[in-house]
Protein backbone atom coordinates (compact mmCIF):
# COMPACT_ATOMS: atom_id res chain seq x y z
CA UNK A 1 0.00 0.00 0.00
CA UNK A 2 1.02 3.72 -0.53
CA UNK A 3 1.84 5.84 2.86
CA UNK A 4 1.18 9.74 2.26
CA UNK A 5 3.61 12.16 3.95
CA UNK A 6 2.04 14.55 6.01
CA UNK A 7 3.76 17.19 3.79
CA UNK A 8 1.64 15.54 0.83
CA UNK A 9 -1.44 15.71 2.80
CA UNK A 10 -1.48 19.05 4.29
CA UNK A 11 -0.54 20.33 0.40
CA UNK A 12 -4.20 18.89 -0.58
CA UNK A 13 -5.70 20.50 2.11
CA UNK A 14 -4.56 24.24 1.13
CA UNK A 15 -6.96 23.93 -1.74
CA UNK A 16 -9.78 24.87 1.05
CA UNK A 17 -8.87 27.74 3.12
CA UNK A 18 -11.77 26.73 5.44
CA UNK A 19 -10.31 23.49 6.02
CA UNK A 20 -6.49 24.66 6.83
CA UNK A 21 -8.17 26.77 9.04
CA UNK A 22 -9.83 24.03 10.93
CA UNK A 23 -6.71 21.89 10.81
CA UNK A 24 -4.34 24.62 12.88
CA UNK A 25 -7.30 25.33 15.33
CA UNK A 26 -6.89 21.53 16.01
CA UNK A 27 -3.33 21.12 16.07
CA UNK A 28 -3.30 23.97 18.76
CA UNK A 29 -5.75 22.41 21.07
CA UNK A 30 -4.02 19.26 20.76
CA UNK A 31 -0.96 20.77 22.27
CA UNK A 32 -2.93 22.23 24.91
CA UNK A 33 -3.92 19.58 25.89
CA UNK A 34 -0.81 17.14 25.71
CA UNK A 35 1.03 19.83 27.55
CA UNK A 36 -2.32 19.79 30.24
CA UNK A 37 -2.21 15.54 30.28
CA UNK A 38 1.76 15.85 31.18
CA UNK A 39 1.05 16.86 34.84
CA UNK A 40 1.98 13.05 35.80
CA UNK A 41 3.94 12.32 32.79
CA UNK A 42 5.98 9.16 33.12
CA UNK A 43 6.93 8.67 29.45
CA UNK A 44 4.75 5.97 28.55
CA UNK A 45 3.78 8.18 25.21
CA UNK A 46 0.42 7.80 25.38
CA UNK A 47 -1.34 11.04 27.04
CA UNK A 48 -4.18 9.03 28.67
CA UNK A 49 -1.76 7.20 30.20
CA UNK A 50 0.51 9.83 31.52
CA UNK A 51 -2.51 11.83 32.69
CA UNK A 52 -3.18 9.07 35.36
CA UNK A 53 -1.50 6.33 35.79
CA UNK A 54 1.85 8.15 37.25
CA UNK A 55 -0.34 8.83 40.36
CA UNK A 56 0.48 7.23 43.29
CA UNK A 57 -3.15 7.56 44.84
CA UNK A 58 -4.78 6.78 41.17
CA UNK A 59 -7.62 4.77 43.11
CA UNK A 60 -8.74 7.35 45.53
CA UNK A 61 -8.66 10.21 42.40
CA UNK A 62 -10.34 7.46 39.94
CA UNK A 63 -13.03 9.52 38.30
CA UNK A 64 -10.11 12.40 37.43
CA UNK A 65 -9.53 10.14 34.59
CA UNK A 66 -12.36 11.94 32.95
CA UNK A 67 -10.41 14.89 32.86
CA UNK A 68 -7.90 12.84 30.58
CA UNK A 69 -10.01 12.56 27.51
CA UNK A 70 -8.13 14.07 24.57
CA UNK A 71 -10.18 14.64 20.93
CA UNK A 72 -13.88 15.05 20.03
CA UNK A 73 -14.88 13.10 23.49
CA UNK A 74 -12.48 15.46 26.02
CA UNK A 75 -15.35 17.49 26.92
CA UNK A 76 -18.27 14.54 27.51
CA UNK A 77 -19.63 14.39 30.70
CA UNK A 78 -20.74 10.74 30.45
CA UNK A 79 -20.63 8.75 33.37
CA UNK A 80 -18.18 10.96 35.33
CA UNK A 81 -20.34 12.58 38.30
CA UNK A 82 -22.23 8.66 38.17
CA UNK A 83 -22.02 5.65 41.04
CA UNK A 84 -19.73 3.22 40.72
CA UNK A 85 -20.77 0.02 39.43
CA UNK A 86 -19.20 -3.16 39.91
CA UNK A 87 -19.35 -5.83 37.63
CA UNK A 88 -18.89 -9.36 39.44
CA UNK A 89 -20.02 -11.39 36.88
CA UNK A 90 -18.86 -12.76 33.84
CA UNK A 91 -22.00 -14.40 31.94
CA UNK A 92 -23.69 -13.10 29.15
CA UNK A 93 -26.70 -15.77 29.42
CA UNK A 94 -29.64 -13.44 29.34
CA UNK A 95 -29.43 -10.57 26.76
CA UNK A 96 -33.32 -10.23 26.97
CA UNK A 97 -33.19 -9.93 31.05
CA UNK A 98 -29.69 -9.38 31.48
CA UNK A 99 -28.92 -10.24 35.26
CA UNK A 100 -27.63 -7.88 37.64
CA UNK A 101 -23.72 -7.47 37.95
CA UNK A 102 -23.29 -8.25 34.61
CA UNK A 103 -21.60 -5.86 32.31
CA UNK A 104 -24.89 -5.88 29.84
CA UNK A 105 -26.83 -5.65 32.88
CA UNK A 106 -24.63 -2.11 33.74
CA UNK A 107 -24.82 -0.77 29.91
CA UNK A 108 -28.58 -0.85 29.98
CA UNK A 109 -29.02 1.36 33.03
CA UNK A 110 -30.27 4.68 32.29
CA UNK A 111 -28.32 6.59 34.99
CA UNK A 112 -24.52 7.47 34.42
CA UNK A 113 -22.39 5.07 35.94
CA UNK A 114 -18.45 4.42 35.97
CA UNK A 115 -18.53 0.73 35.23
CA UNK A 116 -15.79 -0.88 36.90
CA UNK A 117 -14.62 -4.86 36.90
CA UNK A 118 -14.13 -6.66 40.54
CA UNK A 119 -11.60 -8.61 39.03
CA UNK A 120 -9.96 -9.49 35.53
CA UNK A 121 -12.62 -10.06 33.31
CA UNK A 122 -10.52 -10.13 30.00
CA UNK A 123 -13.26 -13.08 28.17
CA UNK A 124 -16.15 -10.54 28.15
CA UNK A 125 -14.44 -8.24 25.84
CA UNK A 126 -13.35 -11.13 23.75
CA UNK A 127 -16.08 -12.42 22.70
CA UNK A 128 -16.43 -12.17 19.10
CA UNK A 129 -18.89 -9.04 17.93
CA UNK A 130 -20.33 -8.53 14.50
CA UNK A 131 -18.55 -5.03 14.53
CA UNK A 132 -15.99 -3.68 16.23
CA UNK A 133 -16.70 0.59 15.57
CA UNK A 134 -20.68 1.65 15.40
CA UNK A 135 -20.77 5.26 14.08
CA UNK A 136 -23.79 7.17 13.17
CA UNK A 137 -24.14 10.83 11.47
CA UNK A 138 -21.08 13.28 12.70
CA UNK A 139 -17.86 12.71 12.28
CA UNK A 140 -15.24 10.04 13.71
CA UNK A 141 -12.01 9.79 13.70
CA UNK A 142 -10.50 5.97 14.23
CA UNK A 143 -7.09 6.36 15.11
CA UNK A 144 -3.98 3.83 15.53
CA UNK A 145 -6.01 0.97 16.56
CA UNK A 146 -5.62 -2.81 16.19
CA UNK A 147 -8.13 -4.43 15.06
CA UNK A 148 -8.45 -8.46 14.91
CA UNK A 149 -10.64 -11.03 15.45
CA UNK A 150 -14.30 -9.35 13.96
CA UNK A 151 -16.64 -11.75 12.99
CA UNK A 152 -18.56 -9.61 9.75
CA UNK A 153 -16.26 -6.32 9.41
CA UNK A 154 -14.48 -3.68 11.89
CA UNK A 155 -16.09 -0.25 11.03
CA UNK A 156 -19.95 -0.40 10.49
CA UNK A 157 -21.64 2.70 9.78
CA UNK A 158 -25.30 4.30 8.90
CA UNK A 159 -27.14 7.48 8.44
CA UNK A 160 -24.33 9.25 6.70
CA UNK A 161 -21.36 9.41 9.18
CA UNK A 162 -17.85 11.05 7.77
CA UNK A 163 -15.25 8.13 9.05
CA UNK A 164 -11.60 9.33 8.60
CA UNK A 165 -9.15 6.07 9.33
CA UNK A 166 -5.69 7.00 10.08
CA UNK A 167 -2.57 4.98 11.02
CA UNK A 168 -4.66 1.86 12.15
CA UNK A 169 -3.51 -1.82 11.38
CA UNK A 170 -6.20 -4.43 10.36
CA UNK A 171 -5.79 -8.18 10.78
CA UNK A 172 -9.03 -10.23 9.05
CA UNK A 173 -9.92 -13.01 10.13
CA UNK A 174 -9.62 -16.26 8.53
CA UNK A 175 -13.02 -16.42 7.31
CA UNK A 176 -12.77 -15.37 3.46
CA UNK A 177 -16.25 -13.49 3.46
CA UNK A 178 -15.15 -11.14 6.15
CA UNK A 179 -11.84 -9.38 4.89
CA UNK A 180 -13.81 -6.50 4.04
CA UNK A 181 -13.32 -3.97 7.21
CA UNK A 182 -15.94 -1.81 6.25
CA UNK A 183 -20.04 -2.01 6.15
CA UNK A 184 -22.43 0.16 5.51
CA UNK A 185 -25.90 -0.44 7.35
CA UNK A 186 -29.49 0.19 6.32
CA UNK A 187 -28.84 1.52 2.67
CA UNK A 188 -28.09 0.92 -0.65
CA UNK A 189 -24.67 2.10 -2.80
CA UNK A 190 -26.56 4.26 -5.02
CA UNK A 191 -26.64 6.47 -1.34
CA UNK A 192 -23.37 5.25 0.83
CA UNK A 193 -21.57 6.28 -2.22
CA UNK A 194 -21.72 9.88 -1.26
CA UNK A 195 -20.79 9.11 2.04
CA UNK A 196 -17.00 10.16 3.44
CA UNK A 197 -15.36 7.35 4.25
CA UNK A 198 -11.44 7.31 4.02
CA UNK A 199 -8.38 5.50 4.87
CA UNK A 200 -5.09 6.96 5.33
CA UNK A 201 -1.80 4.99 6.28
CA UNK A 202 -3.56 2.30 7.41
CA UNK A 203 -2.04 -1.43 6.86
CA UNK A 204 -4.20 -3.83 5.90
CA UNK A 205 -3.11 -8.01 6.23
CA UNK A 206 -4.31 -11.05 5.69
CA UNK A 207 -6.39 -10.24 2.99
CA UNK A 208 -8.17 -7.28 4.87
CA UNK A 209 -9.50 -4.39 2.53
CA UNK A 210 -11.25 -1.08 2.96
CA UNK A 211 -13.84 0.25 0.78
CA UNK A 212 -13.59 3.79 0.59
CA UNK A 213 -16.20 5.90 -1.12
CA UNK A 214 -17.43 9.67 -1.30
CA UNK A 215 -14.76 12.43 -1.03
CA UNK A 216 -10.96 11.67 -1.04
CA UNK A 217 -9.99 14.94 0.61
CA UNK A 218 -12.48 17.59 1.85
CA UNK A 219 -13.11 20.30 5.10
CA UNK A 220 -15.53 17.23 5.96
CA UNK A 221 -12.32 15.21 7.25
CA UNK A 222 -10.72 18.38 9.01
CA UNK A 223 -13.45 18.05 11.51
CA UNK A 224 -13.06 14.13 11.21
CA UNK A 225 -9.76 15.21 12.93
CA UNK A 226 -9.43 15.00 17.02
CA UNK A 227 -5.55 14.33 17.13
CA UNK A 228 -2.44 13.48 15.23
CA UNK A 229 -2.04 10.26 13.69
CA UNK A 230 1.58 7.98 14.40
CA UNK A 231 2.35 5.60 11.59
CA UNK A 232 0.78 2.48 11.46
CA UNK A 233 3.69 0.36 11.84
CA UNK A 234 4.24 1.95 15.65
CA UNK A 235 0.65 0.15 16.51
CA UNK A 236 1.87 -2.92 18.26
CA UNK A 237 4.25 -1.02 20.40
CA UNK A 238 1.25 0.89 21.44
CA UNK A 239 -0.72 -1.42 21.91
CA UNK A 240 1.87 -3.85 23.41
CA UNK A 241 0.44 -2.95 27.26
CA UNK A 242 -3.57 -3.07 26.32
CA UNK A 243 -6.06 -5.19 28.10
CA UNK A 244 -6.43 -5.57 31.96
CA UNK A 245 -4.13 -3.29 33.89
CA UNK A 246 -1.95 -4.91 36.50
CA UNK A 247 -2.14 -1.91 39.35
CA UNK A 248 -1.84 -2.18 43.23
CA UNK A 249 -3.12 0.39 45.52
CA UNK A 250 -0.38 2.68 46.40
CA UNK A 251 1.80 2.34 43.39
CA UNK A 252 1.80 4.27 39.95
CA UNK A 253 -0.62 2.23 38.01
Amino acid sequence: MIFRSNETWHEHAVENPDEVAAMVDMSIRNSTERRRLGYFSCATGNPIDDCWRCDRKWELRRKRLADCSIGFGRNAIGGRDGRFYVVTDPGDDNPVNPIPGTLRHAVIQDEPLWIIFKRDMVQILRQKPFGICRCRHGYFHVVNNDYTHWEMYAIGGSAGPTINSQGNRFLAPTNPFAKEVTKREYTGESKWKHWNWRSEGDLFLNGAFFTRSGAGAGAGYARASSLSAKSSSLVGTMTSYSGALNCRAGRRC
